[in-house]
């Protein structure tokens, strides 16, 4: 006797249910974490449509190339 192979409709479902519940987990996990550098946050009021991308890395003048 031979073990039936799962059709690839089957194994593709039950990747993308592993797949779902990793991302879940790791969301579940990050959200009960918050954030990891508390300091770090948005300068321009939220929104997101504005032209600079936030980060809060605002403050850290003189670390480019110098003049």
């Amino acid at each position: 006797m031979t073990p039936r192979q799962p059709s690839p409709a089957v194994v593709l479902t039950g990747f993308l249910l592993l797949l779902a519940a990793v991302f879940g987990v790791a969301y579940a996990v990050g959200a009960a974490v918050g954030p990891v550098a508390p300091g770090l946050h948005r300068e321009d009021g939220g929104g997101g449509s504005g032209g600079r991308s936030g980060g809060g890395m605002g403050g850290m003048h003189g670390m480019g190339a110098s003049r």
